[in-house]
């Protein structure tokens, strides 16, 4: 009968326990490694999906006709009417240059984007800077007159258009985490003098 030294019994459980211990924080480990990965994936998901949707109703806004004329207004009942959920609070979908985003098309909202519209500037076009060989530039040929100098009916030398710089925000949240994303873009747009009165675009 084989005997072993009184030190070495149990020594078997032990490495046993501690190899079992070990795979077990190496499960952990990858599990918890996994779920970032994935969370992280998620989050990169819902970021593109919201700039998407909030690039789409800046294009919707600038591509409006109204957009010159009335741009706090360029766009109406842009989420077909109805509500859309924010968090915990129902907003009205009829209010202007709002956007409900149904990403998966599951006809429930899975973005909401509000877009802001802001004049930075609005330079006339003297008629010395078109030019004539262009159909564009064509329709802004008829210049104002005015009185200057002692010189009764005297061109300004403006012409009836004007370039006009726009600050164009969109704010996209997401629904289902709240996470808010913001894209802003300037966007030049070339106007009739009368399509861009002083109290919008001073």
């Amino acid at each position: 009968m084989t005997s072993f030294p009184r030190r070495q019994r149990g020594a078997a459980l032990i490495v046993s326990l501690i190899m079992l211990l070990l795979i077990t924080l190496l499960a952990i480990s990858s599990f918890t490694v996994g779920k970032s990965n994935l969370q992280i994936v998620g989050n990169m998901q819902q970021r593109a999906q919201a700039l998407s949707a909030a690039q789409s109703t800046i294009a919707t806004v600038i591509s409006s006709i109204q957009f010159t004329l009335t741009p706090a207004d360029a766009i109406r009942n842009a989420c077909g009417g109805g509500s859309c959920v924010d968090g915990n609070v129902v907003i009205d979908c009829n209010g202007a240059n709002t956007a409900c985003v149904d990403n998966n098309g599951d006809g429930i909202a899975d973005v909401n984007v509000t877009v802001g519209v802001t004049c930075d500037s609005i330079q006339p076009i003297p008629l010395s800077a078109l030019d004539l060989t262009k159909t564009q530039d064509q329709n802004c040929t008829v210049s104002t007159q005015q009185g200057s100098a002692g010189v009764p009916g005297a061109t300004s030398n403006s012409s009836m258009c004007s370039d006009t710089v726009w600050d164009v925000q969109a704010s996209a949240t997401d629904v289902m985490s709240g996470a808010n994303y913001v894209v802003d873009q300037g966007v030049g747009v070339r106007v009739q003098s009368t399509a861009a009165p002083a109290q919008v675009c001073p």
